[in-house]
C-alpha cells in the first residue's frame, strides 16, 4: 500500500504539469471504487483550471476555485501522464484530459477514491479528525509525550493511528522505532520525554529521507506509461526477520501486533 512518502512523491511528480493546467474533459470508465465516483464529476471539472496540488495525510488534494478533488490511491492506485490517444488498459478507470497530455488514474484493486468536495477540504469527513502532519512543526516530542499519557496500547500501534499523527504506516513506524531505540510493543504511556523526543525526530527523519529517495523516481509517475516506480530502500529492520542487525549484528525479531508484522532488534531496542 502506498504510504506517505509514495503519495508525496506522486504529488511532486504530477504537480508541475497539473498546476495551472485546464481540465478540458474527464473520462470515467469505472465508477466502482472504494466510494463510487460521482456521476457529475466530469461536468464539475470540465474547463476548470487546477490551482494547486497539495497533500493531507495520504490524500492528494487537487485544488480548484470552486472546490477540491480528493484522490486516495488505496492499495494499488497510481497516477501517470500518458499521451493523448493512448489506449486504456483494463484497470485504467479515469482520465483527466489536459491540452497536450492525459493524467490517468489506474487502480487494479479499486480500493482508491476520487471525491469532489466544495469548500474547505479540511472539513471533509475523511480529513476533519486527522492528527498533525509528521513533517510539520505541530508534531514534535512534546506533542507526542502529551498525546500518549493515557494510551496503554503498544507504541507502534499508537503511531499508526491517524488521529495521533498521519501517514506513519507500518514500514516507517518499524524503522523509526528502531532509530529511536524503542521496542514496538512498549506501552505508549510509559515513554519518557527524552524517548518521545527521539521518536518524533526519528519519524521525521525516516519520512524525509524516504521522500528524498523518491525524488529519483519522479519521472516514473509522469512518464508515458508503465507501473508506478515506488522507490526501493535498504531497511534497518522491516521485513528482515532472522537477519543480523546492521548496527549490532543481533538477529532481527518479528512479532505480530494486531494484523501487522513488527520487526525490531533486541540489542538496539532493549525496552
Amino acid at each position: 500500500m502506498p504510504e506517505l512518502p509514495e503519495v508525496e512523491t506522486t504529488r511532486r511528480g504530477v504537480a508541475p504539469t497539473l498546476e495551472n493546467a485546464v481540465i478540458e474533459t474527464v473520462t470515467v470508465r469505472h465508477t466502482g471504487l472504494r466510494w463510487p465516483i460521482s456521476e457529475t464529476l466530469a461536468a464539475v471539472l470540465a474547463d476548470r483550471r487546477v490551482r494547486k496540488v497539495e497533500r493531507r495525510a495520504k490524500y492528494l488534494l487537487v485544488r480548484f476555485d470552486h472546490g477540491t478533488l480528493l484522490i486516495h490511491l488505496g492499495m494499488s492506485g497510481s497516477l501517470r501522464f500518458v499521451p493523448p490517444g493512448t489506449p486504456p488498459t483494463k484497470h485504467d478507470h479515469v482520465d483527466l484530459h489536459l491540452h497536450d497530455t492525459v493524467l490517468r488514474y489506474r487502480d487494479p484493486r479499486r480500493f482508491g477514491a476520487l471525491l469532489w468536495h466544495e469548500g474547505d477540504p479540511a472539513t471533509h469527513p475523511l480529513l476533519a479528525r486527522l492528527g498533525p502532519e509528521p513533517l510539520e512543526d505541530a508534531f514534535d516530542g512534546d506533542y507526542l509525550y502529551r498525546a500518549t499519557r493515557t494510551r496503554r496500547q503498544a507504541i507502534k500501534q499508537v503511531l499508526m493511528d491517524n488521529h495521533m499523527v498521519v501517514g506513519v504506516g507500518n514500514i516507517y513506524a518499524n524503522e523509526a522505532l528502531f532509530l529511536a531505540g524503542i521496542r514496538p510493543d512498549r506501552p505508549a504511556c510509559r515513554l519518557g520525554t527524552e524517548e518521545t523526543t527521539r521518536l518524533a525526530e526519528a519519524i521525521r527523519g525516516v519520512l524525509a529521507r524516504a521522500i528524498d529517495a523518491g525524488g529519483s523516481t519522479l519521472r516514473d509517475f509522469v512518464g508515458a506509461g508503465g507501473e508506478p516506480g515506488y522507490f526501493q530502500q535498504t531497511y534497518a529492520v522491516y521485513a528482515r526477520a532472522g537477519e543480523p542487525c546492521r548496527v549490532c549484528g543481533t538477529p532481527v525479531v518479528q512479532i505480530r501486533q494486531g494484523q501487522r508484522s513488527s520487526f525490531y532488534c533486541p540489542g538496539c531496542q532493549p525496552c
